[in-house]
């Protein structure tokens, strides 16, 4: 019975690490995470950007047009001016030519500002491109750097799940249950040390019948109180 108790103490120690690098590996892929979200977010950005001008040369465009319109309005006005022949007509046609050229100087204030909204952002875009550009390089290296530390956690899980197989196959099958059970309830810890009369798995007193036969190891014994599977281990001597 010592040598199960030693083989579950082994099997408990290596479930602890085992349960270390697979934390330790979930971080590193949230970090991984991190850096598509990051990677993502400024994509968005430089995309939100493209289509901001897009927009701009869209509205530019269709004053562009406008002004097309009312300068063949004008054009069409002075042409026909010159076959007015009453001077009600004649001043009726300037009032309209001077309407037409006040709108066109608006569209022509509208579209210059549009050219400078456009060369702004164009500016802003240069800049957030380059910075992905920098990011994406970076982020490249961050996640070869992130995935040779994933891998190499995972070589050592490997060789722990191994390990852990060799002592589960040479424990009873229903050891290896009861253990897996107690583990899960127990927040990963199904074995406790026994020292001075306590059990150190939840700092409850043992019954002193109970303490006293563990120093026999001729049988599991589990804490009344945690039910984990006790293990003797006194107090070396300083």
């Amino acid at each position: 019975m010592k040598k199960k108790l030693e083989m579950l103490e082994q099997l408990q120690e290596i479930d602890v690490q085992i349960d270390i690098l697979k934390n330790n590996q979930s971080g590193l892929f949230g970090e991984v995470s991190g850096i598509e979200q990051e990677l993502d977010s400024a994509r968005e950005v430089v995309a939100g950007l493209e289509a901001r001008i897009a927009q701009l040369e869209q509205e530019k465009a269709e004053f562009e047009a406008s002004l097309a319109t009312e300068q063949e309005n004008i054009r069409r006005s002075e042409t026909n001016m010159k076959e007015i022949k009453t001077n009600k007509e004649f001043q009726a046609v300037g009032r309209e030519i001077t309407v037409a050229r006040k709108q066109t100087q608006e569209i022509e204030e509208q579209i210059l500002q549009k050219l400078g909204q456009v060369e702004e952002v164009n500016s802003e875009l240069a800049g957030r491109r380059a910075d992905l550009t920098l990011l994406e390089q970076n982020s490249e290296e961050r996640r070869e750097a992130k995935q040779t530390e994933i891998d190499a956690l995972q070589g050592d899980i490997d060789a722990d799940v191994a390990r852990r197989a060799e002592i589960t196959q040479a424990l009873p099958p229903g050891l290896v249950k009861r253990y897996d059970s107690l583990r899960e309830q127990r927040r990963g810890q199904a074995v406790a040390i026994a020292r001075d009369g306590y059990c150190l798995g939840c700092n409850m007193n043992l019954p002193p019948q109970l303490y006293n036969s563990l120093f026999r190891a001729d049988d599991l014994i589990s804490c009344p109180h945690c039910q984990r599977v006790l293990i003797l281990k006194q107090q070396q001597a300083g």
